[in-house]
């Protein structure tokens, strides 16, 4: 939805986006086999088949080239 290409999974392909789907979906859900599954563990899952492990969010952010606007602290709009 944001982006078409693989920069896309930064956003929620990593260890914390795991306990973001526990926070959005619950800890569990029921399969179509009346089992509980914990949410977390479709997520791990999921991740791991698309990225071969689980990255932290800091290894997503450590990738990403810092550029000057990045870093503007401060700056007054006038009214």
């Amino acid at each position: 939805m944001i982006l078409a290409d693989f920069r896309h999974r930064a956003l929620r392909h990593h260890a914390e986006g795991c306990f973001a789907a526990e926070a959005v979906f619950g800890t569990t859900i029921v399969n179509s086999a009346g089992r509980h599954v914990p949410v977390r563990t479709i997520a791990e899952q999921h991740i791991a088949e698309d990225l071969g492990r689980i990255p932290s969010f800091a290894d997503w952010v450590r990738c990403i080239r810092p550029e000057p606007w990045m870093g503007i602290i401060g700056t007054r709009l006038d009214d």
